[in-house]
């Protein structure tokens, strides 16, 4: 099994051995995402602590030039958000669009719901499950930790 797919599957035991033979952890998927914002966008903490404590690529951009910050701070992963942050990601990094991550979190909620809704209906059948309570409550403490 692939380090993407057993991050997608959630198969944190797999994505361990490949850390531990030396698989590199930045190489992109038909997508162009990392292991490392599969596991953000998809929640999967513990792979992403993982990634992130073994010298993943911290600035790596997707297609939309979000970095592994970018999309933890936009799904609201403040875990992950402060794993990142105390690495040293950088959070000045824009992705294709302008935007730091900061940015992606600083507006209000209804301006970004539309998003949130166009990535449940895109992404929900593989997975993704978003609680807009949430996001809404935690959009400012993410805001908070980026300043």
């Amino acid at each position: 099994m692939d380090i993407h797919t057993a991050t997608f599957f959630a198969n944190h035991e797999a994505v361990k051995q490949h850390i531990e033979a030396g698989t590199d952890l930045n190489q992109k998927d038909q997508f162009g995402s990392t292991p490392l914002h599969v596991a953000v966008t998809f929640g999967r903490k513990d792979i992403a602590m993982s990634l992130i404590d073994a010298n993943a690529d911290l600035s790596v951009k997707n297609p939309q030039g979000s970095t592994p910050l970018h999309v933890a701070s936009f799904f609201c992963r403040t875990e992950i958000v402060k794993a990142l942050l105390a690495k040293g990601a950088d959070k000045s990094i824009q992705d294709n669009y302008g935007s730091t991550p900061y940015a992606s979190v600083a507006g209000p909620f209804n301006d970004v719901k539309p998003v949130y809704d166009k990535m449940t209906k895109d992404l929900g059948a593989l997975g993704l499950k978003l609680d807009y309570k949430h996001l809404e409550e935690t959009r400012p403490v993410i805001a908070e930790l980026l300043k």
